[in-house]
This record gives structure tokens, sequence and C-alpha cells, in this order.
């Protein structure tokens, strides 16, 4: 690699002349410029048509995994310092696993923490812009503090103390994006990395075709390939800073949940990990193998993932920590694994794991059709597991033994002591279960469907879900809104909003949903409810599903 990196020029400020220091794990590309004290981590890439000079302000810090893309500006005045994470003066900081994006400008003295995102033509300037922060497109943000894990709309302009502790949280949504952005920026490092080593091209042209990785020491019939969505873990486990674990279990000791560990494994880089992945596969062929991740300073679990079965597929995940397999000759369903409430559909499991994610409780409520018009809930057994597999357990034994009635799922904050989200998962006349072909009833339905009749005032093309869940976001005295994603960007979480729906009438609300699910078909539509005092979202539902 050829970088074009040279000492800062002698001035009347400076004349030590130092030179970059560049990681060699890290990817500079040669159509970039780089000058004077600037410091890059490991596993960071700078793409082309960057400037990166430090012969002003100096020095300069780029975090681990952070990613400077085209046409960005990284520059300081000789006057002023900020301090960085290290406690050491600096021009310009930038943390571990930030995105700075193309032809972003991030002027000295500044600070950008850790997992942070500058979007297209942002500036920073004599600013700090806290840990886990999103900034979108063409905002300027200066002689201020930005908070960490605030949320920065494009076009703000942020310039004093006061507008910067109003601005919202970022929402989940916000951190999937800028985990992704992350994810495709890691893997162009290792690609450039790739291109210029002859045996990794030679290795790549020689595989068949659709392999993701092989294992160099099995033979053709051998090779083991991960599906994209066990990579996309990997990828957002490293990117949150966790490790990545794995397990090995036959058969019979499944059952008891005797599992044993794979080799360790101590590397961050992602085509690493995958290489590790790949072997214990191949070396635990007819057995279940599942990917972990750990949080290291919690010295907990926070992800336990099936990746193989005996029978040797690699299965899929679908993103709540849980297997989903998937056979050639059956449609996509929820599949937990034994003990873990195995008939609940995929899109029940998806809200009961992103009720976790936000800290909340998680409670079950049951009523007859008789009482349900009068309210009279009756709580099930309590359920004081925050393990996403027990809770689905006993979620499970709940809907087992109200059959034939109302069962509601809730969310419930323990700080502010009150119910967050109020979702309706079981009817009388459509319960819960999965059926011959695999696909689930109920909850898992498609909302969007005509035959599911609407309330008075509402619309013939909305379901019982959907009402029930637009009237309880809207009794909680939270705003609603929409959106929309088509199925392209569905993966990436980048959602347009659909419109403002100003009303707190029920039926008005109603028939705004119904013109979006009208508006936009054959796309993903969600709707949201938003917590006004706290400018936060708390509760997000598919309703449509293309």
């Amino acid at each position: 690699m050829v970088v074009r990196s040279k000492a800062a020029p002698p001035t009347p400020w400076s004349r030590n002349m130092a030179e970059p220091q560049i990681h060699k794990t890290a990817y500079v590309h040669s159509f970039s410029n780089m000058i004077g004290d600037v410091r890059v981590g490991a596993h960071v890439l700078v793409a082309p048509g960057t400037s990166i000079r430090a012969d002003e302000g100096t020095p300069f810090s780029i975090g681990e995994y952070s990613n400077i893309q085209d046409g960005v500006v990284i520059h300081g005045l000789d006057a002023g310092r900020v301090v960085g994470d290290d406690n050491n003066p600096y021009s310009v900081w930038i943390g571990k696993n930030c995105s700075i994006a193309h032809m972003a400008l991030i002027h000295g003295p500044a600070y950008v923490g850790d997992s942070c995102f500058i979007g297209f033509r942002s500036t920073v300037f004599n600013a700090r812009v806290g840990k886990g922060c999103i900034v979108m497109m063409h905002a300027l943000i200066q002689d201020v503090e930005i908070p960490p894990g605030k949320y920065i709309p494009s076009g703000a302009i942020i310039t004093n103390q006061q507008q910067a502790d109003r601005l919202p949280n970022v929402t989940e949504t916000d951190t999937k994006f800028a985990t992704h952005v992350l994810g495709i920026n890691e893997a162009l490092r290792s690609g450039y990395h790739c291109v210029e080593d002859k045996a990794c091209v030679l290795e790549i042209r020689n595989e068949a075709p659709g392999a993701v990785s092989s294992n160099s020491n099995a033979t053709t019939q051998e090779t083991m390939t991960i599906t994209q969505e066990a990579i996309s873990q990997v990828r957002d486990l490293l990117a949150g800073g966790y490790r990545i674990g794995t397990e090995h279990v036959d058969e019979r000791r499944f059952r008891t949940g005797s599992w044993q560990s794979c080799a360790p494994i101590e590397s961050k880089n992602l085509s690493d990990v995958i290489s590790s992945l790949e072997q214990c596969l191949a070396e635990h062929r007819g057995e279940y193998v599942r990917l972990i991740g750990i949080d290291a300073k919690a010295k907990r679990r926070v992800l336990e993932t099936i990746v193989q079965r005996p029978n040797g597929q690699v299965s899929s995940t679908n993103g709540n920590g849980n297997s989903s397999y998937r056979p050639s000759n059956t449609s996509s369903s929820y599949s937990a694994p034994t003990g873990n409430g195995g008939g609940l559909p995929t899109e029940l499991a998806d809200q009961v794991n992103h009720i976790l994610t936000q800290g909340l409780r998680l409670a079950t409520e049951h009523v007859d059709e008789r009482r349900f018009r009068t309210g009279s809930w009756k709580s099930c057994a309590p359920i004081e597991s925050k393990n996403l597999s027990q809770v689905l357990a006993e979620l499970g034994n709940c809907l087992a033994e109200h059959q034939g009635e109302y069962v509601r799922l809730i969310g419930i904050d323990p700080k502010a002591k009150r119910r967050v989200v109020e979702t309706i998962i079981q009817r009388p006349n459509e319960p819960l279960a999965t059926n011959g072909n695999g696909s689930a009833s109920s909850a898992a339905k498609n909302y969007s469907s005509s035959s599911n009749s609407a309330p008075s005032g509402g619309s013939g093309h909305l379901g019982n879900g959907v009402a029930d869940t637009v009237r309880q976001i809207l009794s909680q005295g939270l705003r609603l809104g929409a959106e929309h994603v088509s199925k392209r960007r569905f993966s990436s979480g980048s959602w347009e909003s659909c419109g403002a729906i100003d009303t707190q009438n029920q039926s008005q609300a109603l028939g705004a949903v119904d013109g979006f699910i009208r508006q936009y078909p054959g796309e993903y539509i969600r709707i949201i409810g938003i917590d006004p005092k706290a400018k936060r979202r708390v509760v997000e539902t598919i309703v449509q599903r293309p």
C-alpha cells in the first residue's frame, strides 16, 4: 500500500516535522493526503479523496474501527485543544467505531466521541460531540457540547448550548443505521487489503460462486459457508465492542444444554472471526453450533444464536437472538430452541426482544370475551426473567393456559412505574399458533388484509390488531406517527416518514394509517408511538409487509 503521507512542514508555531503514525491493520487509500502528527488506530479505513492535515492544529487521533469516507477534510486551528479519552490534548479527536461520511468537515478544536455518525457535508468546528450521537446531512455544529446519544437532524444549525441540550435522543433505528454503515466500511477495508494481496485475490477467484469464504484446510465438498444474517450479527457485535465465542453440542447432549466451547476467538477483525467460526462449523459437522456475543466488562452473554444444526445445514437468524431454522421446502417461521416457546411467530418474538432491549419489564394479561368489553383483565403468572428464551417460554405458557381468551403483552417502565406498551397478541377467534405450512396466524398476519374489519370510523383495510395498537397509543397520551421503507432499504433501516398524524381522534388516526397503506403498497409500513415529554419513541410496530 503506497500512502500519500508526509511530515508536517516547519512553521513559526511548530518545527517538529512529525509524521503520521498508521496502524498496520488500517487502510489509507493512496488517493488521500495525510500530513503531520496523525495517529491512525487499528482497522481504520481512510477512503480516496480525503485531506487530513495536522500542519497547523496538532495532533489528530482517529480511533480503531472508524472510517473516514471520500472527500472528508480534517484540519485544526493552531489555537485551542480538546481533551481526548486518554486525557491528553488534541486538536482533533475522533473516537472508536465512528463514521465520518462523505464530504464532512471536522475542524479542530473538535472532539467526536465513540460510535458517532457524522453525515454528508456536515461540519463540526470548535465543538464536542458526545458518544453515540447521530449527526445527519448538511448540519452545522459549532461552539457547543452535544450530550451523548443525541440525534441532530439534517440541515440543523446548532450554535448555542440551549439548542444542543434540547436535541432528541437517538432511536434504536438510528443506532442500527450507524452500525450498518460501520459494517459496510469494515468490509471495504478488508476488501482493499485483499486487492493488494495476490494470494487473497487468487483464493477468491478460485472460490465456488456464492461462497462467503472457505476453510483452506477443507475439501471442496466440506467447505462451509455462513449466512449473511450471521455475518451481519458478527459485524454488529464487533462494532459494539463485544467479544465473539462459539460452542458446540451433539444431539444427545443438546437436550441437557451441555454445550462445549470451540477454540477461543481473540481477534476483533471481522474476516478473522468469520474464519474461526467456519472452522468450528467444519470441525463439528453433524452437531449443533451456536454463536455467542459476550460483554467483557459486565461478564455476561448478550447473544446466543444457533448457526448450525445436526443435519449440517447452516441456520438463518431472525435478528432477535434466537435461531430461526428454515428448511428449503417450507416457508419462513419462528422456531425457538427447545423450551423457548417454539410455536411463537417471528413478529411476536421480535416485539418481545425489542421490549427487553429497551430495559422494560414484561408482563401478560388475559380476559374472556364477556369481560373484554368491561376491560376486566387479569394477570398471567409474573415474568421475572430478562432472558429472551425464558420469557418466550413463559409467554407460551400463558397463551396455552388461556386458549379461547384475549391475551395481551405489556411493557413496563420500572423507573417511571408505568405501562408504555400494550399489545393484544391473541384473540378468541384467532388463536396464536403456526399452521401446517409453518406460517403464523393472529399477531403474525399481514395487517393490511382486507378480510379484517376495522371499527366504525376506521377503514376496512386495517386489521383488529392495528386498530387496537392505534387506540392504545392514543389512550396513553402518546403522539402517533408512521414510516415506510422499500424492500431494498429495509435491511439498512432507512425508514422515511409517511407524513404527520396530528389528530388524537381515533377514527381520523385510523383513516390516516389506512391512507398510508394505500399510498405505499408493496412497502413496509410501521406505526410509532412517541412520548412528547421525553421526546422518544416507546412503540414501533410493523403493520404492513411487502
